[in-house]
């Protein structure tokens, strides 16, 4: 996103600060305006908030000096790092600190005893990198794999094996922290904790106060701990001051949960805990939920990794899902379940976990025999039940729904008697589709139900529901009203509820020491308004169908190419959302600067790879939608360049050959440095028309003679060569200079195929190119003559087909009928060319990257082994995902390219002298971001292998 400038419409406080940021920030950080703040402040909560600024800091010295503003300005901060926390905690109408992209720094101490983490960095980065020593850190919410370090620290996030043994308070050893005056404190550095000290200390005597006070409270003392046995983030961590006496402690420890109320996290230390190489799992299944419950009590004083429970209604929302076990159909209305995983150091030790396991429960009648499954695609299925569960009830809502996760604890002795309350609530005020499921062995359960704020009467029964749970909790089983979400805005009015005014007071002195003028995330975990929870909930209008199940939870962001440059699915949608609303409200105005806006950063620069699908709750494919966005914004010009284009497609074809033709001779003429500055000119004058030109510019395909072959073996292939292949040849500098259709030609005569072409190759096209135009009639009669010709040149699908080009491949496959064996390149010559060839590995180190479709299609693990069959060294750069070039995307949209592989070179070994993937585009990009020429897979195979095999 660029900057907007100055907006006029700030009031005094925010203009103040902004003046003051603007003198060492620099522009295209901070952002203004409701696109691009609403855009940017959007969480996975179900409350919204606009920010009025947006800031994008790099690292800790920026923190200090926004806070310094923003204490001189008297304006309110927030710190944003993921934004999948679900209470409404990194949410603000002020200024929001956002950190994705940056502070993504980690350092393994000697051993990996300890790990050092910035609050960029994704829980489940944190955990690859310390795979290797065997460990791995505490906390394990279900979130990780998008949920980052700052967020999970700021939360005490949990999960469903770290408990209250293994979260962030159990494990922090230290933090570097920025307080609100800008003040920087690394606890594990006496030099900085005696300068902090000096700047403050106050604060550290009122914590020592405060300390004193509940030391002498025994009442008071004895609760906090009784209350901290089990799960608990509601409120700040008092335990902090019965766990320790230090000042310096108790303040580490009141930081871990804070939820950016307190300080500013910029690094944690943790100790690590080990991660145990055998697994077992167990889907115990029970006639009630008590005998369920009854089940996880009796395990708890077993080390058992993991206990979780979940009620019939959890069990039929995913029954019918493919790969669920048979014996979840059919079950009574009052069965449950508890899934049991085990962990140890070795095969002996599981065996010994297991009996132990089985041994406790077995005064129990469950519904079937219990087993155990050790094998990690067995119990991987198991888990999938408990996964499935939130993207049944998230995808299965009805349209314009929220779908909320309320996450209670009750004292495990009542877990059963807590959980049938919920259910009989749920269904009194109006849920009857929610679902529970929890953490047994904590007594912790999650309830999931779908509110429609849109619908007054919705919002009053979501209104009755928490007043009756958080009375019942509180009031009845003494339980905590947050297990590990955190409280947030949606339990900071039950906080005094639950603890009691006594408790109540100490949480707003701490505060007030902290932060005096409270500026640090207002409104969070304390505050005044006992209908905070009820106010700015998020609307959810229908947009279509394509993205409407979207829960807005950010797990697509990290995979997304775009989210560096422009927005991500999620803030897409959240645009869309809002541009429907305003064309709802009859709001002319509001919609036209969002509909302009979004143009470039919601439609140009999505990459539309769908990649954002593979790890979405919900399913929800942004390129998908994006293509039919296209198709409804285009104008009747665009369309008729599109019929034009289905039209005359081998002569647009020969005319892209001509183009490479003369660029290439121009580049020869001019060399390097002067193409580079000519075509940049000309961009710049002609507004993008011009395509961007880098050294790694294919030249024009060689000529090809598509002619069927014989070699007499009776194996046949149909080969149709992609468009790009026909047009697209090698750049001036791939050390390969034949063109791909001779290269995959030799493959298959040294496989010993007998190569049939479609009738009309020179016309012929899978539509791709039109429908990621939003072309979409026109792509549909291309690829209903393709179509048509493969089915003629493979007697209707008896002979296999090869695509030499991935993302043309994926598109056959999703819009072509069934019957036609169709193969992109690694699945052709691993399935059928390998067995005939002798292979011999080169020499070098080679890095592969596997296209979007290629991982949409399942191929990674395939295209993986097929590249080590033919070197000695792969790499595969990790979190490098879609390369962004999206087609020609890369050619009118370069920052879209540049963004997602800005990291690419910087992962790839000194040693690596080539890459290889499967799509000629996006070859082109990440030879140029990646310093090494990329070209497909089939030059490796045909370098590594000769004519042999059976």
């Amino acid at each position: 996103m660029t900057h907007p400038g100055h907006d006029s419409t700030l009031p005094p406080a925010h203009k103040t600060f902004y003046d003051r940021i603007a003198a060492f920030l620099p522009a295209d950080r901070i952002f203004l305006g409701p696109f691009h703040t609403l855009a940017l402040g959007d969480d996975a909560s179900f409350y919204r908030l606009v920010p009025k600024i947006v800031v994008k800091a790099t690292d800790e010295a920026e923190v200090a000096h926004i806070l310094r503003a923003a204490s001189g300005a008297k304006v309110s901060v927030t710190f944003r790092t993921a934004g999948t926390s679900l209470s409404g905690q990194a949410l603000t109408d002020s200024v929001l600190v956002y950190l994705a992209g940056n502070f993504r720094g980690l350092r393994i101490h000697p051993g990996a005893s300890h790990v050092s983490i910035e609050p960029g960095v994704i829980g489940a980065e944190a955990n690859f990198r310390l795979a290797p020593y065997g460990r791995k850190i505490g906390p394990d919410p279900a979130s990780i794999n998008a949920c980052m370090i700052g967020g999970i620290a700021a939360n005490n996030s949990s999960g469903m094996c770290c408990g209250t043994a293994e979260n962030s308070y159990k494990t922090v050893e230290s933090m570097k922290l920025v307080f609100v005056d800008g003040t920087a404190l690394d606890t594990a550095d006496p030099v900085s904790r005696a300068r902090f000290e000096k700047i403050h200390a106050g604060l550290l005597a009122e914590l020592a106060a405060i300390r004193d006070e509940i030391a002498a409270d025994a009442a008071l003392t004895e609760r906090i701990r009784r209350k901290f046995k089990i799960k608990n983030t509601t409120g700040y961590s008092l335990n902090a001051f019965v766990d320790f006496t230090e000042p310096f402690d108790i303040l580490l420890h009141l930081v871990v949960g804070s939820e950016g109320t307190l300080a500013f996290i910029s690094e944690v230390t943790y100790r690590t805990v080990v991660e145990h190489p055998h697994k077992a799992s167990s889907l115990m299944l029970y006639p009630s939920i008590a005998d369920a419950c009854r089940a996880a009590a009796l395990l708890k004083s077993l080390p058992v990794a993991a206990a979780e429970l979940m009620d019939r209604a959890s069990l039929r929302s995913v029954e019918d899902k493919p790969g669920m076990p048979s014996s979840l159909k059919g079950l009574d209305e009052d069965a449950a379940a508890v899934l049991v995983e085990v962990r140890a150091a070795d095969k002996p030790g599981l065996l010994a976990q297991i009996e132990a396991a089985l041994d406790r429960v077995s005064g129990l009648s469950p519904l079937f025999p219990l087993l155990f499954m050790d094998k990690k695609e067995d119990y991987e299925k198991l888990w999938n039940i408990r996964r499935g569960l939130f993207t049944s009830v998230g995808g299965a809502r009805k349209p314009g729904s929220a779908v909320i996760i309320e996450d209670v604890v009750f004292p495990i002795d009542k877990l059963a008697e807590g959980t049938v309350e919920v259910q009989r609530l749920m269904r009194h005020h109006g849920f009857a589709e929610g679902i529970i499921f929890g953490h047994a062995l904590e007594g912790n359960i999650h309830f999931v139900f779908c509110p429609d704020f849109g619908d007054p009467a919705s919002v009053a029964n979501y209104k009755h529901l928490i007043d009756d749970v958080t009375n019942m909790v509180v009031g009845r089983y003494d339980g905590s009203l947050k297990g590990e979400h955190g409280t947030g805005r949606n339990m900071a009015p039950f906080v005094e509820m639950e603890w009691g005014a006594t408790a109540y007071a100490f949480m707003k002195r701490l505060k007030r020491a902290f932060d005096p003028e409270n500026l640090l995330n207002p409104g969070v975990i304390l505050t005044d308004d006992p209908q905070v929870h009820m106010k700015n909930l998020k609307p959810l209008p229908k947009v279509s169908p394509l993205i409407d199940p979207c829960i807005e939870c950010g797990y697509c962001e990290s995979i997304c190419p775009s989210r560096n440059v422009t927005t991500t699915p999620r803030q897409r949608i959240t645009l869309q959302r809002h541009m429907a609303l305003a064309a709802a409200k009859g709001d002319k105005a509001d919609f036209d600067l969002f509909h302009e806006d979004y143009q470039y950063y919601g439609n140009q620069t999505c990459a539309a790879d769908g990649l954002c699908a593979t790890v979405c709750p919900v399913s929800v494919d942004t390129g998908v939608f994006t293509k039919d966005y296209r198709r409804r914004e285009a104008t009747e010009r665009g369309r008729r360049i599109g019929r034009w284009v289905a039209d005359h497609y081998g002569l647009v074809t020969a005319l892209s050959a001509k183009g490479l033709w003369l660029s290439n001779a121009v580049h020869r003429l001019l060399g390097t440095s002067a193409m580079t500055a000519m075509t940049h000119g000309l961009r710049k004058l002609s507004r993008g028309m011009v395509p961007y030109w880098t050294p790694y510019a294919p030249k024009a395909a060689p000529k090809a003679r598509f002619h069927p072959t014989c070699h007499g073996t009776g194996r046949k292939v149909v080969y149709f060569p992609s468009c790009t292949t026909r047009s697209m040849g090698p750049s001036a500098l791939d050390p390969d200079q034949r063109g791909l259709f001779e290269a995959t030609m030799s493959i298959l005569a040294k496989a010993g195929y007998d190569v049939v072409f479609p009738e009309g190759m020179r016309e012929l096209c899978c539509g791709l190119t039109l429908e990621s135009k939003g072309m979409h009639g026109e792509a549909g009669r291309k690829s209903r003559e393709l179509e048509a010709a493969l089915r003629r040149a493979s007697n209707d699908g008896e002979i296999p087909i090869l695509c030499d080009a991935s993302p043309c491949l994926y598109t056959m496959r999703t819009h072509m009928e069934p019957g036609l064996k169709l193969h992109e390149p690694v699945e052709f010559i691993t399935d059928y060319c390998l067995p005939y060839l002798d292979i011999t590995p080169v020499a070098e180190t080679v890095a592969v990257h596997v296209s979007c479709s290629s991982v949409k299609i399942g191929l990674t693990a395939k295209f993986t082994a097929l590249a080590e069959r033919c070197a000695r060294e792969v790499v595969v750069p990790r979190d490098i995902h879609c390369c962004g070039f999206a087609g020609d995307r890369g050619f009118f949209y370069p920052e879209l390219n540049a963004s997602a592989l800005a990291e690419l070179r910087g992962k790839l070994p000194a040693t690596t002298t080539s890459g290889y993937s499967n799509s000629r585009t996006c070859e082109i990009g990440l030879s140029y971001h990646g310093g090494v020429p990329y070209q497909s897979i089939v030059y490796l195979v045909d370098r590594a292998s000769r004519a042999g095999g059976e």
